[in-house]
Order: structure tokens, then C-alpha cells, then sequence
């Protein structure tokens, strides 16, 4: 069975979208008001008031861009979304550091690892020591890895700063974090400690997507869960390119190798590379087939927080995800 929906993002106490249109949004972040571009917004703005008074406004110029930012912004600050939290700061991509509308599929993540339970003691017959929870060996000298949570093992390639690692984290499970960029790394890091998730097994790593999960297919390694947030273009740590059109195939082929015989979850979004939705979809079609389950797809938004009419909803990407109870 395969459902196509809308992911809404609602106004939250640390979080709104106060206005968007004419190519920008206004966002709420704490008690810090940002504006940046967005090419989906072409409609009309509707309070040009809320505008003057925006914290920090993101320009683009012909050579990039930039923030302007007043005196009464911090470097960084805390925001909650989720029970999980974010150090925001405005960074020189126009990004801060959080995907508010990825909150539906963080929830999703933590159902589906809260509601299986316990049961899934993962049997490892090589050695690893950058593994962080802690080993004994079984009757028959096998390394067996005795997990402190539920014992389902996750992959999040493509990390950022760690939204869906952390509510992974927060369900209980063994989340192993890749992203190519060490600074991206390092605030998921400290993304963790803030949400007081440090002491949980996670593995966080810069390395390129592709190439660890070529060497986890050669290690014998499964996961019971798969998360994949590419983008359209990137490099690696070592400057590996990264060009969705050339590689998103193979490495989903790659991560299938990787898959629990009983897999739970995988999970697909997308962004600026101009896809629709039901690409992901045909794609997730295959683990319909293999195990059975069921697959929603569709495209993320943000809800408008308006007090005059209905508010909007404002296009933030695409996802397909696929789990089987």
C-alpha cells in the first residue's frame, strides 16, 4: 500500500514561520527573527510590518551573499524543537544549523523505534573498537555486542547536525552518524550534549557517505534502520564529489546490502535537486517487494502562524519512507 501526504510543521513555543513570499521567509527561532531566501515562496507577503523588525536578514548578491545581522544577536543560541535541542546559528550558506520542517519525520523515527520494543540483540563477528557500546563473547567466542536501549541499529548518512540521529538516540537505539563535513559533525555533537543525549551509543563520523558504506557492506555489517538526506551536490572530507544524479543510485543499491533481514524503517528526504517525490517512491518500491510493509510519500511544509486567515503553507522538500510494523 503506498500513501501519498503532506508532512505539516506547526508553530511551536521555540519555533514559527511568521510570513513568507516575493522569494524570502520570516522565521522565528527563540526570541531571534531571521529572514532568508526561498524560491518556493512566490506568492505576496502579507505583514510588511513583521519585516522591519526582523533580528538578522540574509542577502544574496551576485557573488554569494551574506548575513546582517543586529546588535542584539547572539553568535548562537538554544532553541527546543521536538523535546530534542538545537544550537541555531547563522551560517554563510544561509542555513542555521536546523530543517524545522524535518520535526514530522523525527517523530516518525522515535515511534517506530519506541513502539518495536526490545528483543534485537545484534550478533557482530568482526572487530570494531570505534564501536561505542560495550562487547562480551557468546558461548561460542563470538563477539556479541550487548546493547544498553533496544538494540535496533540505525545509519544516518547525510547528518547535518544530527535532528534525526538524535531522536533515533533518544528512542533507544545505536545510531551511526556520517557526514562529510567535520563542522557539521562537531555541532551534532554538541547538539547531543544539549539534549543531554551524550552518554548515548551513537558513533558520529566525517567521512564520505559512499565510501563507508561500501567498507560497512564488506565488514558484514546490518541496520535495522536507514536514513538518507542527500543533496544535490557536495564533496566529501577529502573532496570526494557527490552529484545526486551520478551516485544516489548505487549508493541506494549499497545501503540495501546493508539491511537487517527484518528491517524497520528507511527513510528518503530531499531538497534543491528538483526531484519529485515519487522518484524516491519507485525506488522505496523495492523494499514493498522484499519485506512486505508500507510507503508514504509526499512533500514537507511549513504552516504559516497567522492571525488573520488560514495560514499557508510554505514547500520545504520531499521525502519517501517506508516501514514495516
Amino acid at each position: 500500500m503506498i500513501q501519498s501526504k503532506i508532512l505539516i510543521t506547526e508553530k511551536t513555543r521555540d519555533y514559527e514561520l511568521l510570513d513568507s513570499g516575493e522569494g524570502e521567509k520570516l522565521e522565528r527561532f527563540g526570541n531571534v527573527t531571521l529572514s532568508r531566501p526561498d524560491p518556493q515562496a512566490l506568492w505576496s507577503k502579507r505583514d510588511l510590518d513583521l519585516w522591519k523588525h526582523a533580528n538578522g536578514n540574509f542577502t544574496r548578491e551576485e557573488k554569494g551573499g551574506g548575513w546582517s545581522l543586529d546588535e542584539s544577536t547572539p553568535s548562537r543560541w538554544e532553541v527546543e524543537m521536538g523535546d530534542l535541542k538545537f544550537w541555531v546559528k547563522p551560517t554563510a550558506f544561509k542555513h542555521v544549523g536546523i530543517f524545522p520542517e524535518q520535526s514530522p519525520n523525527w517523530k516518525w523515527l522515535l515511534d517506530i523505534i519506541q513502539n518495536t520494543g526490545s528483543g534485537h540483540k545484534v550478533h557482530q563477528n568482526h572487530s570494531d573498537s570505534a564501536l561505542s557500546a560495550s562487547r562480551n563473547r557468546n558461548d561460542s567466542g563470538a563477539l556479541e555486542k550487548i546493547h544498553p536501549g533496544t538494540g535496533i541499529e540505525v545509519l544516518n548518512l547525510f547528518g547535518y547536525t544530527g535532528g534525526a540521529t538524535l531522536s533515533c538516540a533518544k528512542a533507544g537505539a545505536n545510531v551511526v552518524h556520517i557526514d562529510g563535513s567535520k563542522t557539521a559533525v562537531n555541532w551534532a555533537r554538541e547538539n547531543a550534549e544539549l539534549s543531554e543525549l551524550s552518554e548515548n551509543p551513537v558513533r558520529w563520523i566525517a567521512e564520505d557517505a559512499r565510501t563507508f558504506v561500501k567498507r560497512e557492506i564488506k565488514r558484514g555489517r546490518k541496520y535495522h534502520g536507514i536514513i538518507m538526506d542527500p543533496p544535490a551536490f557536495g564533496h566529501g572530507p577529502e573532496n570526494e564529489l557527490w552529484k545526486i544524479e551520478e551516485h544516489f543510485l548505487s549508493l541506494l543499491g549499497d545501503c540495501y546490502e546493508l539491511l537487517d533481514d527484518k528491517p524497520l524503517f528507511f527513510l528518503i528526504n530531499g531538497y534543491s535537486a528538483g526531484y519529485s517525490a515519487l522518484a524516491y517512491d519507485n525506488n522505496l518500491k523495492t523494499l514493498v517487494e522484499k519485506f512486505g510493509g508500507t510507503v508514504e510519500f509526499g512533500e514537507l511544509a511549513i504552516k504559516e502562524s497567522t492571525q488573520k486567515i488560514e495560514g499557508r503553507l510554505l514547500p520545504a522538500g520531499i521525502f519517501a519512507r517506508w516501514s514495516k510494523p
